[in-house]
């Protein structure tokens, strides 16, 4: 009984993991969309020139 409820801890263990790590993925596809359209979208600054969309 016990080997059985170790693999089934396993497999909830993994299962939990993999879901963790797609959902890092689509977090950082999400952010990296973000961080492209910054180029993009950019304030005009004085002087007409693009300013930068970062403040540091």
């Amino acid at each position: 009984m016990l080997p059985i409820l170790l693999v089934l801890l396993l497999i909830l263990a993994l299962g939990g993991a993999g879901f963790a790590w797609n959902a890092l993925w689509v977090v950082a596809g999400v952010l990296l969309v973000l961080w492209l359209l910054g180029f993009f979208v950019r304030p005009v600054a004085a002087g007409g020139r693009r300013g930068r969309w970062y403040r540091w």
